[in-house]
């Protein structure tokens, strides 16, 4: 289905994918062979050697050696010196097609020179921070509010993790309930509470280590796209003092790596108010990447609270915020109000001057160049020339999209089910499954093309028609490689 102005063009079928998703657990994997995987780390080895001295030099004073997850690649991670448009370069001067775009944020492409240059002008005029106002504060939570229906308000924070601990405090204090629900396999930031079924669903506390178990124990999941699983979990909850909230990502979890039906918000809206919580948007992703008014926008369903991140700073740092109505929204007031209960938020460098402008520009650019349309056509081009290179080499990968958001799913790690019975033997598989997904992100690098953990793209207005079929050329080179090809 069609809507103008956004993303997506045409909406998937979800049987249809998770069917073809269920065919690729099914059978045993096809990961590259191995002399081509050999072939592949040698272009690391020969060609990325500045990178490789300084990351694991960095393994001395960084844990793991780098900052940040998304830097962690297989075989080691590169450096990256420059960002334009739709390009990375690397340290030892290779040039890189960039489907990760700093996670995201980027819709406008890398480094977008507009940008950039007022960012440059506000260091002249007042530097990075006064921790004092600043009249980009103003500028980008009123550019915002007209945009989003559902937001009244809109508080800057410095990260999605943030803001989604700043409304599920709002949740709570607002409906006097504890119990929030999330859809598993969604990743709602690292707070101590959101720690649980992570990526996988029906995985719990798995990865909640050095967390205590008080923290979770109000925290719930649902099996994804399952308006079921959800009234029934809403329904035992109401039994036991009721459900504060539920969170989720508008487009299934992982950034719609997990897609939901396009009717799912609407249920899930309309059991929210039928058992009294809120239902909190996890936007992160894609706000202003969807559609200027968000996947909300494009679904018709109005949140009660919306978690923003990454596109709010433009790329820039220090990126989150949570915009509602007024009366949810008006438990974040800053200073010194009293008679009134408040939720306890802070954040010195939020909202910052550079953030904050970042942002504005970011949003003006994206609105004045209909920049989510043309990254959304990107997208397009490139899952329909993926599926027809999967038809043509008989190869059992997924393809699929939410217009700029591009999901190739080759190992389908991800969608391993979890059996407790059996814990021993799905790690074992989820292992295997994972190291064939680090060596296809390799091989993506190796021929030029960053993507990130090598299942998911990012198109910006930056990639041309010239581009994407460059890219699927190069995507060919892998295919050709593969056991059984």
């Amino acid at each position: 289905m069609s809507n103008p102005g956004f993303a997506i063009t045409e909406y998937h079928n979800t049987v249809d994918l998770y069917k073809k998703l269920d065919d690729l657990l099914a059978q045993p994997i096809r990961p590259l062979k191995r002399n081509e995987v050999e072939e592949y780390n040698r272009y690391f080895d020969q060609n990325c050697s500045k990178s490789h001295e300084i990351t694991s030099s960095a393994m001395n004073y960084i844990p793991g050696g780098v900052q940040h997850n998304l830097a962690f690649n297989y075989p080691f991670p590169l450096v990256f010196t420059k960002a334009e448009g739709a390009y990375l370069y690397d340290k030892d001067g290779n040039k890189y097609i960039d489907f990760l775009q700093a996670g995201g944020p980027t819709v406008l492409g890398s480094n977008y020179p507009v940008v950039k240059n007022k960012i440059i002008e506000l260091l002249h005029e007042c530097g990075p921070s006064t921790g004092l106002f600043h009249e980009y504060e103003y500028k980008i939570a009123k550019k915002i509010c007209e945009l989003y229906p559902s937001v009244d308000l809109f508080r800057m924070l410095g990260s999605g993790t943030e803001a989604v601990m700043a409304a599920i405090r709002v949740a709570r204090l607002a409906t006097k309930k504890k119990k929030i629900i999330k859809v598993g396999g969604a990743y709602h930031g690292w707070s101590d509470q959101m720690v649980y079924g992570m990526r996988i669903p029906g995985t719990g506390r798995f990865e909640a280590h050095g967390i205590p178990a008080s923290c979770s124990r109000h925290t719930q999941e649902v099996w994804p796209n399952s308006i079921s699983s959800l009234e029934k979990k809403l329904r035992l909850n109401k039994l036991r003092g009721g459900t504060a909230a539920v969170i989720l990502e508008p487009i299934g979890p992982e950034s719609g790596t997990r897609p939901v039906d396009f009717d799912y918000n609407k249920n899930v809206r309309a059991l929210c108010d039928r058992y009294g919580a809120l239902m909190i948007f996890d936007e992160v992703v894609s706000a202003f990447r969807i559609g200027l008014s968000g996947a909300q926008g494009y679904f018709g369903v109005k949140p009660d609270l919306t978690v923003f991140g990454k596109v709010v700073a433009g790329g820039y740092p220090s990126a989150g915020g949570l915009g509602g109505s007024k009366d949810l929204m008006e438990y974040l007031a800053a200073g010194l109000q009293s008679g009134k209960k408040r939720v306890m938020v802070g954040g010195t460098l939020a909202a910052n001057p550079i953030s904050s402008a970042a942002g504005y520009y970011t949003i003006l650019e994206i609105e004045k160049n209909n920049a989510c349309e043309k990254a959304g056509k990107a997208g397009d081009r490139l899952t329909k020339g993926l599926q027809e290179l999967i038809e043509k080499y008989n190869l059992p990968f997924v393809a699929y999209n939410q217009g700029s958001i591009n999901h190739l799913e080759t190992s389908g790690v991800m969608f391993v089910k979890i059996n407790w019975l059996k814990i021993m033997k799905v790690l074992a598989e989820i292992k295997q499954r994972k190291h064939m997904m680090e060596e296809m992100g390799a091989a993506y690098m190796a021929e030029g093309m960053v993507t990130l953990a090598g299942s998911r793209m990012y198109t910006s207005m930056a990639d041309t028609d010239d581009i994407i079929d460059d890219a699927l050329n190069r995507f060919e080179n892998v295919f050709k490689k593969i056991e059984g090809v």
